[in-house]
């Protein structure tokens, strides 16, 4: 049985993967539930449209803007891991950044954080060069300044985004497994992505109450997030992340975006 205790948690989730007529994530229902949109920037999903739409919708409803860059990979949803000189990795990030910072200004907003998409999000755990190319195009795109950085806890990418002086903001996965690392269970692998719906509201419940998350081996991890991911590609996403923030308030845990 989990105790409750005073917290609260921001509530993510990757929305404008589409391109063109091919549409993916229910935008503007999980617009309703999460406090953060990490909106795709073209280079593994999202087009100039898409990008306007979704900071238009996430304006209106006062959910924070953040831009989700990726390794230039449509085909591959940004899912394959390029080896791509940590310069221009780090001119790609920074115009990707500001492509959205366009749009979200347009609205009445502003992008008001980074979170690398697959390959180069599990890539910039682990490799300090293109986890300080990532760190790099922020400022080249936001200034002195910079941007907060979501990335997973224990990560190469926070690490340099700290070094950097910028905010780096650890989040969890409610519907990934982990390794008894704390690194996420590579998608190749069974069980990597989690479907049961009960599953992934007592594993959110878990890690926003308790900070801590069983890995696939059974063994217990420790995951003290200040943001909880939920995945807008997956099928029945919004419901899911009604269900996910319902059983928060449940267990006494305010959802509010990152300070």
């Amino acid at each position: 049985m989990i105790t409750p205790r005073a917290a609260a948690i921001d509530l993510n989730a990757d929305l404008g993967e589409g391109f063109g007529r091919w549409t993916l994530t229910d935008d503007e229902a999980l617009l309703s539930v999460v406090t953060s949109a990490n909106v795709a920037c073209g280079f593994h999903a999202g087009d100039p449209s898409i990008m306007r739409r979704v900071c238009e919708l996430a304006a209106e409803r006062g959910v924070r803007i953040g831009a989700q860059v990726s390794y230039r990979d449509l085909a591959g949803f940004g899912r394959r891991s390029m080896d791509v000189p940590p310069g221009e990795l780090a001119d790609e990030v920074a115009y990707q950044i500001g492509a959205l910072e366009v749009f979200a200004r347009a609205a009445g907003s502003r992008v008001s954080y980074v979170k690398p998409h697959g390959a180069l999000y599990n890539r910039a755990v682990h490799d300090a060069g293109q986890a300080a190319a990532v760190v790099a195009g922020i400022r080249l795109a936001a200034g002195a300044a910079g941007l907060p950085v979501l990335g997973l806890p224990g990560s190469l990418l926070l690490t340099a985004a700290r070094n950097a002086g910028l905010d780096a903001v650890p989040e969890a996965f409610a519907d990934r497994a982990y390794t008894a690392l704390g690194t996420l269970l590579p998608r190749g692998e069974p069980g990597a992505v989690l479907h049961d719906p009960d599953v992934v509201v007592a594993r959110a419940v878990r890690m926003a109450a308790e900070g801590a998350v069983t890995a696939a081996d059974g063994t217990p991890v420790a995951v003290a997030a200040r943001s909880l991911c939920l995945h807008g590609d997956t099928p029945g996403a919004a419901d899911l992340a009604r269900r996910v923030r319902e059983a928060l308030a449940g267990a006494g845990v305010e959802v509010e975006a990152f300070a």
